[in-house]
């Protein structure tokens, strides 16, 4: 047990430089630590305890411990110094826990703890292992993170046997000369809570007792510049609603209950199952819905009832433009508080899990903004960012550059994946403008940009990157996808990063998603001259691992909606809208549709607006709506569709060149032998006695028909009809089905 002892008449304070004590006293010491709150010594006054503290503007200070009071003595521009008996411990000597009383000239007192009595709050391993680049848990080291102790002077308000807590706060800016924490706790002056350089690991750390939960802060960062600027912590994990640009102490307290779901999704590999993925933006699905609470008690049971798989957010990352949809992100470990908190999106996706639907969100690695409050010019040198102006900045979005070749950096971006799929439990990372990162000469004209050192136009240090990316998500959490938005021929984008690819699990096809459109696009009467567009797609189905998108992009900015982008009247729209699910549906791949799509909203999007939920007042509305949750019932319970989308051999055409009939014919083939066979008419014609190659005889069941009556079809069916037997294009069987204009039939044979 420890006890104090009494203080020799002869004792001494630890002496210091008084250039030293001059700089802490004015928060500009890279090294407070070394100065300020208890130290042994010197030499043969061990049992000495020198405690001293900063207290501007104070006109006494005593300090505290267990069994005593003493008064400190003033000694240079506010620092204040006392000598204490040291503590007797089993190795020596120690230095006692004690509290800090202030009075002011206004005669007021305030009892403090010393945040400069405290150990690093950040090990040497933490430290090593960041400066490698390879601290998969970053998240846990760096930031704001509130901390408990035990103390014998008990808790911040000197409750006994109460824990003691404060946030311990960690950046790295390792070319700043002083880094101070300010906030709401101290008035936004960082002189008395000056941080302390960790070695030449450019890490700063401080522990603040008593500052708590819901604290708002900065780091105030005297640059290489020599130049104080306020920042808001690049892992912040809050951040004030924008415009106000502060970030915010979280303590996390949601206990989840998703164990059922994530002990199953370690056990599935979703890459083979059915996806049907349902991308939102949160802040424009409903304009009623104020928070992400909100969100999961009208989303989750709309999801659950059209029957996608899936929801993918558009970035929820902290950013402070909403017109940037969420693609300009400043707090990367932070999520959007414009919906609310930490907990609250926790939320979210702990009811989406319960009702067994996967969470995918946007992340955005490839370019973040310029805000003069975020990452840009972190420490007053390019420090997230590529210093090379032809590597470092994005000529197209006015953004800059993460420079992908440093190990802090590709570190911060690496642990920020994992961070999302493990800390939120997301199912999936759609890893946004993959294409941007490949190329040094993306959006840039000769003379705008250097080759690699082999003489190319590939970003060798990006590449390097996102294959450690996705190689340490899917190692720390199996069951996870990754999924690149990746627009060109860049060879094996899904293939695994010990063959030489990049080891996405799955890819966007934005050429089939070009293609089609484009057909669709055409009047019904010249769709027989772009028939190639509609089929080209298979040409390079198996090339990688597919997702068939139609996403935002695609209905926005004049582009118009999924409904007006069809010619005809409004019968061949609905019918066009309808014919395009279908085949989306039918088509290799998995599927992503844009919400919106699934009512056939007349207008496109606007982030500003909401889905026009009103055109579910008209009942061919209704009927899209509908069809897509009956697809994806269908699709769902079909191997068929699913279970061999990146094998050769779970596709056949049946007919693939009557561009005559604008017509389409195909079977699906699940890994256990199943078969769909679909037929998509884009024609504005119904075909009557349509001969149908068939892979098989006996009995076919119509299962599925977009021209239903409840789809606001005009309820032409086929129902049960045998197959003929006879040779057909190079099949043995055939039938005559009628196919009904602007329509798909789903053929399923009798076992």
């Amino acid at each position: 047990m420890a006890t104090e002892s009494k203080i020799k008449e002869d004792s001494v304070a630890v002496p210091v430089a008084q250039g030293d004590l001059d700089a802490v006293s004015n928060g500009t010491f890279y090294n407070p630590h070394e100065v300020l709150g208890g130290h042994l010594g010197p030499d043969e006054h061990e049992d000495v305890v020198t405690i001293r503290v900063l207290r501007p503007l104070a006109k006494s200070v005593t300090i505290i411990t267990e069994n005593a009071r003493t008064q400190a003595v003033h000694e240079h521009n506010g620092v204040f110094m006392a000598l204490i008996p040291a503590i007797k411990t089993d190795d020596g000597f120690g230095v006692p826990d004690y509290r800090i009383s202030t009075e002011y000239e206004d005669g007021s007192t305030v009892v403090s703890d010393d945040p400069y009595r405290y150990l690093p709050t950040i090990g040497d391993l933490d430290m090593y292992l960041f400066g490698e680049g390879r601290h998969e848990r970053l998240w846990e080291a760096l930031g704001a993170r509130v901390l408990r102790y035990d103390d014998p002077l008990g808790s911040n308000d000197g409750v006994k046997g109460e824990q003691l807590a404060g946030t311990a706060f960690t950046v790295w800016a390792p070319n700043a000369h002083a880094v101070r924490v300010v906030g709401d706790f101290n008035g936004w002056n960082g002189r008395t809570h000056a941080m302390r350089e960790l070695g030449s690991s450019g890490v700063w750390e401080l522990f603040i007792p008593g500052v708590g939960t819901g604290t708002i802060y900065k780091y105030e960062i005297l640059n290489a510049n020599n130049e104080w600027v306020m920042k808001a912590d690049p892992m912040e994990r809050s951040h004030e609603i924008p415009p106000r640009t502060g970030s915010i102490v979280v303590d996390s307290v949601h206990a989840w209950h998703d164990e059922n779901w994530m002990d199953q999704r370690a056990k599935t590999d979703p890459h083979n199952g059915p996806v049907s993925i349902y991308e939102v933006h949160a802040s424009s699905w409903r304009k009623d819905v104020k928070n992400y609470r909100e969100l999961a008690d009208k989303l989750v049971p709309y999801v659950q009832k059209e029957g996608f798989t899936h929801v993918e957010f558009m970035p929820l990352a902290e950013h402070p433009f909403s017109g940037s949809w969420g693609y300009q992100v400043t707090g990367y470990y932070a999520i959007d508080s414009r919906l609310g908190g930490p907990d609250d999106f926790k939320y979210l996706v702990e009811k989406m899990h319960e009702a067994g639907i996967g969470v995918i969100m946007d992340w955005v690695p490839a370019h973040f903004p310029k805000d003069a409050f975020a990452l840009g010019r972190f420490d007053g040198t390019p420090l997230y960012e590529d210093p090379d102006p032809t590597r470092g900045e994005h000529p197209d979005w006015g953004t800059y550059v993460f420079n992908f070749g440093r190990r802090e950096v590709r570190n911060f971006l690496v642990a920020n994946a994992c961070f999302w799929l493990d800390e939120y439990h997301i199912d999936a990372l759609r890893v946004d403008a993959v294409s941007s990162m490949l190329y040094l000469d993306y959006s840039r004209k000769p003379g705008q940009w250097h080759p690699n050192i082999y003489g190319g136009r590939e970003n060798l240090e990006a590449i390097d990157f996102l294959k450690e990316a996705t190689a340490t998500a899917y190692k720390n959490n199996p069951g996870i996808m990754m999924i690149a938005e990746e627009s060109t021929a860049y060879p094996g984008i899904t293939a695994p990063t010990d063959a030489g690819g990049l080891g996405f699990g799955l890819k966007w096809n934005m050429g089939w998603m070009h293609d089609t459109l484009q057909y669709l696009h055409e009047e019904p009467i010249n769709r027989k001259w772009h028939h190639n567009e509609i089929t080209f797609s298979m040409v390079y189905a198996y090339s990688e691992h597919y997702v068939l998108p139609i996403s935002h992009d695609e209905v926005v900015y004049g582009k118009g909606s999924l409904f007006g982008k069809m010619p005809g009247d409004d019968w061949q729209r609905y019918a066009g809208v309808r014919a395009l699910f279908a085949y989306q549906w039918a088509h290799p791949g998995k599927k992503l549709s844009f919400m919106g799509n699934e009512v056939a909203q007349y207008g496109e999007w606007d982030h500003d607006g909401s889905v026009d939920w009103d055109v579910l007042n008209w009942p061919d509305h209704r009927g899209v709506q509908k069809l897509v949750a009956d697809l994806n019932t269908l699709y769902k319970a079909s191997p068929a569709l699913w279970s061999q989308d990146f094998d050769p051999a779970g596709f056949q055409w049946l007919t693939s060149d009557d561009a005559d009939h604008n017509t389409l014919s195909f079977v699906r083939i699940g890994k256990d032998g199943e078969q769909m066979v679909v037929v998509v008419n884009f024609s504005g014609e119904a075909w009557e006695d349509y001969q149908v190659p068939l892979t098989k005889g006996g009995k076919w069941t119509e299962v599925l028909t977009t021209d239903d009556k409840k789809y606001g079809g005009s309820d032409i069916h086929n129902g049960t009809f045998k197959a003929v037997k006879g040779e057909y294009h190079s099949r043995d069987w055939s039938a005559k089905i009628t196919v009904p204009a602007l329509g798909a039939v789903f053929l399923k044979p009798e076992l």
